[in-house]
C-alpha cells in the first residue's frame, strides 16, 4: 500500500476559498465542485505550498493574509526528508509540517518543520514531492532532465549498470582535468617558486648552519669582548678568597674561614649543635678553595685573541643574513629549508605528473566514449519499448492516432573526432559533448495525429491532449519514477464516454504504486478514486466563501448524479451514478 505523502493542507482566505481542511486519501483522491473556480484554487494552494509563485490578487479581499498549511508524511530516510533537516527543519513522527503565508501587500514567507525557511527550498522539495500535470502548468515529466531519468529507471540494468561505472569515471576524469589544469596554468608561478626555493636553500647550504649555533656564538661573543675585564674581576676574586701572593700581609677569606674552624674544633665534643656548626665551616672551606682553584684556571684559560672575535662576528653576521629572511633562529631556518626542500621536490616532480595525468585523462576519456555508446544503444532500446507502450495507451484515451516517440541525440562538436581531446570524448567516430550521465540529451516527442511532424512533448499537444500524455507517461512509468505523488488538473478535458472512463481506470491503476490527486468534472474519473472532495460555495449576500467536504456513501452517489444529469434526485441519474461506482470498484 502506498504511504501518503500529502496528508492535508488547509486553506485560509485565499481567493474564494475560505479556512478549508483538504484531506486527501493514500491513494486515488478526486476533486469536482459545481464550478472549476474552488477546485482550481485547491490546485493554487497546493502550487503555493510547493514554492510556487505568489499573486497578492489570490488574498482575499478585506483579508490582511492567505495561509496555505500541509502535513506531510515523509520517510526519515528520503532525500527530502535529509533536505530538509539540512534547513534545521523537525520531523515529528515521520510528520513534516509545511507552511505558506501570502500577504494582501505581496510579501511571503515560508516554514518548513517548525523553522522559517526561503521559498525557493519549498520549490526544491517539490521536485521530489510532486509532479503537476495542468492545463496551463507541466512539471515533472516535461521536463528533459527528468524524461531522461525516468527513461534510465525505466530501462533498469541495461543502464544502471553501465551508468554506475561511467559516472565513477566521470568524476575521475574532473578531478584529473582539474589537476592538470592547475599544473599547467600556473606553470609561471610554479617556475619562479621553485626558482625562490632554489636561492634560499642554496644560501643556507652556503653557510651550513648547525642547530643552536647561534646562541653558541653569541655567548662567545660577549667573552670575547670582555675579556681583559673578565680576567682582571677573576683575578680580584682570587685573591679575595686565597690571598695575594704579593702581599704577605693581606687577609683572605680562606684564612679567616679556616681560623674559625680551628676556634671551634677544640669544643665541639661539648655540644653537638656547636658540632654542627663546626662541619658547615669545614665544608664552607673547602668550597671556597675549589672556587678559587676554578677562579685561578679560568684567569689564566681567557683568550683575549682579537682575530678569534673577528671570525665569531663575521660568522654571525652570516646566521643573521639567514634568520633575517627564513627565521626567528637558526632552528627555524633548518625547519624552513626542511619543508622548501620538500616542496621543492614537489615542483621538480610536476613535470612528471603532467605527463601521467594527460595519460590518465586520454585514458578516461577514450573509456568515456565506449560507457557513453553502451548507454546510448540501451536508452535506444528501451526508448523503443516505451514509445509503444506509450502509444497504446493514448490509443485507450481518445488519442487513438498519436504516436510518440524518443529523440536520443549528442551534441556534436565542430572538427570532428580530432576535438575530442579538447573538450569532448569520441562516441562513434564522432566528438561529441558529455556530462555526468553520458552523452545523451533525452527528449520525448509527440506527433498528434497521422502526417505530423514529432515535436517535443510540451509543443505537440493541446492542454488537455498533454494531460493525457502525461497520464499515459505516468502508467507507464508507474514504479519507475520516483515522486510519490502526482496531480491532474482536468486530465479528462475534452474527453467523455468510454474514453473518460479509460482515463478514470488508468489513474486508479497509478495509484496503486503513487498518491494520486485529481481535479475532475468527469463522473466516470471520479467513480474510480478511493476518496472524492467536493468544493462547494455559499454566500451570505456579501461575501462567497468555498469548503471542501468529502463525499461518502449517498452523498458521494448524489454528487456522481449531479455531474451526470445535473439533477442529484433523479432516479436514472443516480441508477447510472451507483453503476459507475460498481463498474470501477471491479475494473480498476
Amino acid at each position: 500500500m502506498v504511504v501518503s505523502v500529502l496528508e492535508e493542507m488547509r486553506i485560509r482566505s485565499l481567493g474564494v476559498i475560505d479556512d478549508a481542511v483538504v484531506e486527501l486519501s493514500p491513494g486515488f483522491t478526486a476533486v469536482t465542485g459545481e464550478t472549476g473556480a474552488g477546485k482550481t484554487m485547491v490546485v493554487t494552494s497546493l502550487g503555493l505550498l510547493l514554492g510556487g509563485r505568489a499573486d497578492p490578487a489570490l488574498v482575499r479581499m478585506g483579508a490582511k493574509a492567505a495561509v496555505v498549511e500541509g502535513r506531510l508524511a515523509v520517510d526519515a530516510r528520503s532525500a527530502v526528508a535529509a533536505r530538509a533537516e539540512e534547513a534545521g527543519a523537525e520531523l515529528d513522527d515521520g510528520t513534516l509540517l509545511v507552511s505558506r503565508t501570502l500577504s494582501a501587500e505581496g510579501r511571503s514567507r515560508a516554514h518548513l518543520g517548525g523553522r522559517s525557511v526561503p521559498v525557493g527550498l519549498l520549490g526544491e522539495l517539490a521536485d521530489d514531492l510532486v509532479a503537476v500535470h495542468g492545463q496551463t502548468d507541466q512539471q515533472g515529466l516535461l521536463r528533459p532532465v527528468r524524461q531522461r531519468q525516468a527513461l534510465d529507471r525505466y530501462a533498469g540494468d541495461a543502464v544502471s549498470v553501465p551508468l554506475a561505472t561511467y559516472t565513477g569515471a566521470y568524476r575521475r576524469l574532473r578531478a584529473v582535468a582539474a589537476e592538470l589544469a592547475e599544473l599547467t596554468t600556473r606553470a609561471r608561478e610554479r617556475a619562479q617558486e621553485a626558482d625562490l626555493l632554489r636561492f634560499g636553500l642554496d644560501e643556507i647550504a652556503a653557510v651550513e648552519p648547525q642547530p643552536g649555533e647561534d646562541a653558541d656564538l653569541a655567548a662567545e661573543a660577549s667573552r670575547l669582548g670582555h675579556a681583559e675585564a673578565l680576567a682582571s674581576a677573576a683575578t680580584a676574586a682570587h685573591a679575595a678568597l686565597a690571598g695575594d701572593p704579593e702581599d704577605p700581609e693581606g687577609i683572605d677569606a680562606a684564612t679567616l674561614v679556616a681560623g674559625a674552624h680551628r676556634a671551634l674544633e677544640s669544643v665541639r665534643s661539648h655540644d653537638p649543635a656547636l658540632a654542627g656548626l663546626t662541619d658547615r665551616i669545614a665544608e664552607i672551606g673547602i668550597l671556597l678553595r675549589d672556587v678559587a682553584g676554578e677562579l685561578a684556571g679560568y684567569a689564566s684559560d681567557l683568550d683575549a685573541d682579537p682575530r678569534r672575535l673577528a671570525a665569531v662576528e663575521e660568522r654571525r653576521a652570516a646566521l643573521t643574513q639567514l634568520t633575517r629572511k627564513y627565521g626567528e633562529d637558526i632552528t627555524e631556518v633548518l625547519a624552513w629549508a626542511e619543508r622548501s626542500a620538500a616542496r621543492l621536490g614537489e615542483l621538480d616532480g610536476d613535470d612528471d605528473r603532467i605527463t601521467e595525468l594527460t595519460e590518465e585523462r586520454d585514458t578516461l576519456r577514450a573509456e568515456l566514449g565506449d560507457l557513453a555508446q553502451t548507454l546510448s544503444d540501451a536508452r535506444t532500446e528501451a526508448a523503443k519499448r516505451f514509445a509503444d507502450a506509450v502509444t497504446e495507451e493514448l490509443a485507450s484515451l481518445a488519442m487513438p492516432h498519436a504516436r510518440v516517440s524518443f529523440a536520443i541525440r549528442q551534441n556534436e562538436i565542430g572538427g570532428g573526432a580530432a576535438d575530442a581531446s579538447a573538450s569532448g570524448i569520441e562516441v562513434g567516430g564522432r566528438a561529441v559533448t558529455y556530462g555526468p550521465h553520458g552523452a545523451d540529451d533525452v527528449e520525448l516527442l509527440l506527433a498528434p495525429h497521422p502526417g505530423a511532424q514529432p515535436r517535443p512533448v510540451a509543443k505537440g499537444a493541446s492542454g488537455g491532449e498533454l494531460s493525457r500524455v502525461m497520464l499515459a507517461v505516468e502508467v507507464v512509468f508507474a514504479g519507475s519514477d520516483p515522486v510519490p505523488t502526482y496531480l491532474f488538473d482536468e486530465v479528462d478535458a475534452g474527453v467523455g464516454g468510454k474514453a473518460a472512463v479509460e482515463v478514470g481506470r488508468r489513474l486508479a491503476r497509478l495509484a496503486r504504486t503513487a498518491q494520486v490527486v485529481v481535479v475532475t468534472h468527469l463522473p466516470q474519473v471520479a467513480a474510480f478514486a478511493d476518496r472524492h472532495l467536493v468544493v462547494e460555495k455559499t454566500h451570505d449576500g456579501a461575501v462567497t466563501r468555498s469548503g471542501v467536504r468529502a463525499m461518502e456513501g449517498e452523498a458521494r452517489v448524489r454528487e456522481l448524479s449531479r455531474m451526470l444529469a445535473g439533477q442529484e434526485d433523479s432516479e436514472l441519474a443516480r441508477a447510472h451514478a451507483e453503476e459507475l461506482l460498481e463498474a470501477a470498484r471491479g475494473g480498476c
